[in-house]
């Protein structure tokens, strides 16, 4: 039985498409040219680094966020607000709080981004990043601090991303059900997978509730 649903964040909670546009820009690309690069990485199996060296050959690419920042530091650059939740979030969330499920969002995120998800007041019990853990997914010990996270065992714990490498088989291998939503570039390629055969895909988080609870 579930009793607690972890979420990834990039392209599970957050559309990403305004971050990579505003990349784009900074990059002096044109953004389709970019987010095709985006994409080509996810088809390739390439880190997403590899569309930014791609595109600026050399790129130090803490140091350009590092430039960003103190050019423009009200803006958003490559960080997210509300306005780019997917809108199946709040009701989703919402739903699986209401059918008793426990609701927590870890993924692989920078110190910033807890904050950024706290200013949202999403319907959740608890939130953290890989950041603040010094864990990344798809390390099994990320997977052990979901589960302590979530005050659950492994068993009892769904895990849903866009990634089946980096998100939902990586949780299957912990004990976890793996969910992976179908968009975002990775999503949309993972799904046509024949790994996906392990995992519960589906097209929006509102079908979260009926497949978990049923």
């Amino acid at each position: 039985m579930v009793r607690a649903v972890v979420f990834d964040v990039g392209e599970t909670l957050i559309d990403e498409t305004r971050i990579f546009s505003r990349w784009a820009d900074r990059l002096e690309v044109p953004r389709g040219t970019f987010l095709g690069l985006v994409g080509a990485c996810a088809a390739a199996d390439r880190p997403l680094v590899e569309a930014f060296e791609l595109v600026r050959p050399g790129l130090d690419l803490p140091s350009e966020m590092a430039r960003w920042a103190a050019e423009d530091p009200t803006g958003l650059r490559e960080n997210f607000d509300a306005d780019d939740l997917y809108d199946d979030v709040r009701p989703a969330l919402s739903a699986l709080r209401d059918a008793g499920l426990a609701v927590v969002v870890a993924g692989n995120q920078p110190p910033q981004a807890r904050a950024a998800i706290e200013a949202m007041d999403l319907p959740v019990d608890a939130i953290r990043t890989s950041d603040e853990w010094g864990v990344e997914k798809p390390a099994p010990a990320f997977f052990d601090r979901v589960a302590e996270l979530a005050g659950h065992a492994a068993s009892d714990i769904a895990y849903v991303g866009d990634r089946l490498d980096n998100d939902v088989l990586p949780a299957a291998d912990a004990g976890m059900r793996p969910v992976l939503v179908r968009r975002g570039p990775w999503g949309y390629w993972h799904a046509t997978r024949p790994e996906a055969a392990r995992v519960d895909v589906v097209d929006s988080l509102a079908e979260l509730v009926g497949l978990l609870t049923r």
